[in-house]
């Protein structure tokens, strides 16, 4: 955590509540259903609203820790999953052969 009044929040407060209100749509909620069947969880969002403004207006130590803590929770879900595909370091050997060459007509 970065020290007293020169730090900031991760984010400005605007971006926290457009999140907030993108989460609650019906469009999002829709498509969140469908993907990972549940409904998205808003409330994080909220919370770091709140706490965003708190550090605005009291430069509150607790709301800079919460924001912090909820950052950091927010990166290493991202990391959790792994990649999908496996990259690779260069083209396969026949990458220039036509797709159907090993289909004997």
């Amino acid at each position: 955590i970065g020290g007293g009044a020169a730090w900031r929040p991760p984010r400005s407060c605007e971006d926290y509540w457009g999140e907030w209100k993108h989460c609650r749509g019906l469009r999002h909620a829709f498509h969140h259903y469908y993907a990972h069947g549940e409904l998205p969880d808003c409330g994080r969002w909220r919370e770091d609203y709140e706490a965003c403004r708190a550090w605005e207006r009291d430069r509150a130590a607790a709301a800079q820790e919460a924001l912090c803590k909820s950052e950091r929770a927010r990166v290493m879900e991202k990391q959790k999953y792994a990649p999908v595909w496996k990259l690779r370091k260069s083209p396969p050997p026949d990458w220039y052969l036509p797709l159907d060459h090993d289909k004997s007509n």
